[in-house]
Parts: structure tokens; sequence; C-alpha cells
């Protein structure tokens, strides 16, 4: 699994972790992003059970289990959180798992003895050390209970499903990074289109992360964002007609 540095000043980082080449075809490529302060470590959405082995391996060589402190899942699906009874045996006992305050009684199926940090509505500000993170509202994009993480030192948004693109290995390259966001967009429709149903939604986004300095915008599957191409995706996304899934049910039968 690949490690590619996103924000790097002293002992702080930013780090995402994805494109494992023993991934099987049928397990969707997720990217597992980590936030490094000090001697204490955030998971974000640290991937399903089926990434864990991959994952534990490549975070090792970066930081060490016992400096794991806090955990953060943006909804409820199970490449996002599936993991979490595995990274309870490993990490500290007193590690703090933030979840959306409506997904606890359902991540509890995953691992019903976690003790679960619910993030309100409207979200939270989270300490880690040096870092001073701002868990944002994202609600139903895709998820009616969702949540992206915001570091205004590090100028990084990490942003769930929004951005995600289901990029084939062929077209895949040796950077996680997008290099050329038209040809990218091909990646990027299909699920955008599907997967966000709310336009009222999207633009309540948009208008709040166009407020904030990004100059790194990290989804949860495929390229990452830097630079210019941050606000041609935000441009995009704002003009895409979405919630392609209503056809299906305003056909007569």
């Amino acid at each position: 699994m690949k490690c590619t540095t996103l924000f790097h000043r002293e002992d702080y980082r930013w780090l995402a972790f994805g494109q494992d080449p023993s991934r099987p075809d049928n397990v969707i490529d997720t990217n597992q992003v980590v936030v490094v302060s000090g001697n204490s470590v955030m998971l974000l959405d640290p991937g399903g059970m089926e990434v864990f082995p991959p994952m534990m391996a490549a975070l090792t060589r970066e930081v060490r289990i016992d400096q794991i402190k806090h955990v953060f899942f943006s909804h409820q699906d199970p490449d996002v959180c599936s993991s979490l009874p595995l990274w309870r045996q490993v990490c500290p006992g007193d590690m703090k798992v933030y979840v959306p305050w409506m997904w606890a009684g359902f991540v509890s199926h995953f691992d019903r003895d976690a003790r679960l940090e619910k993030i309100p509505d409207e979200g939270m500000d989270v300490t880690m050390g040096d870092a001073r993170l701002r868990i944002l509202p994202a609600h139903y994009l895709h998820s009616p209970g969702n949540y992206h993480v915001y570091d205004p030192a590090a100028k990084v948004l990490f942003s769930g499903d929004v951005g995600a693109a289901l990029v084939p290995p062929q077209s895949r390259r040796d950077s996680l990074f997008v290099h050329d966001f038209s040809s990218h967009v091909q990646f990027m429709e299909a699920f955008h289109k599907r997967w966000m149903g709310s336009a009222r939604a999207r633009d309540a986004w948009i208008d709040m992360v166009s407020r904030l300095e990004i100059d790194v915008l990290a989804p949860q599957h495929g390229l990452i964002f830097r630079g210019d191409d941050v606000k041609r995706f935000l441009e995009w996304f704002s003009a895409l007609d979405i919630g392609s899934g209503l056809a299906a049910m305003r056909r007569g039968r």
C-alpha cells in the first residue's frame, strides 16, 4: 500500500495510504488518511476489515501503534469502519472513536464494546497535539449523517465520498494526486450523479467549504486534488446534475 505525504511541517504530518496492489478486484479501492501531530495520531476512515492487514503494515512504517489516540468515521459504511474491532485490539485502550451520533447504534454492530464519541449535527473541534481539527457537517453527501475533517493549519480537507472516483487499475499512475483534471472527470461523474442525492446539501456544502483555505482536498476513493484542481473540482461539482437514481422511480410500472 502506497503512502503519500499531503502536508509536512516538523513532527506534524498528513498522510494518505492507498492503491494497495494486493487488493482483490471485488473490494472497492479506498484511501486511508492519517494525521500525525507529535506523539498523537488520528485515523480518518481507516477502512474495512479487508484492508486492515496491508494498512497496518504500511502505517507502522510511519508511526507507532501506541501513538494512535483518535479514530474518525465520516459515516457508517463498511468500507469506512468495519475494521473498528481490529484497530481496538491493537491500539491503546483509551483511544477515542468519533462517529456521527445517528450512526452510533449501527456502528456498534461492528463492535458492541467500543466507546463511541458521538458527533453532533453541527460538527465539533478536536485538539490533538498541535493540531486543531474541525469536524464539519456534510450531511446527505452521501449519508444523512456525514462529516468531513478540515485542518486550517495544514489547509487540508478530508472530504469522504465527495470528490471520490472509481479509477480502473489501467488508468492509475504512480501518484495518488490528480494530474489531469479533465481526464479524471470520467472516473468521478457516474459516482457523484448517483451517490450524491441532494442538490441543496451539495450547494450548502460548497458554500461552506468555499470560505476555507484548502490546498489539498482528499477524498476516500480515487485520487487527491491539490492546488488549482481543488477549485476546479468545486466548480465542476456545483454544476453537476445529481440524484440520478430518481429516474428509476419516475418510470411507470
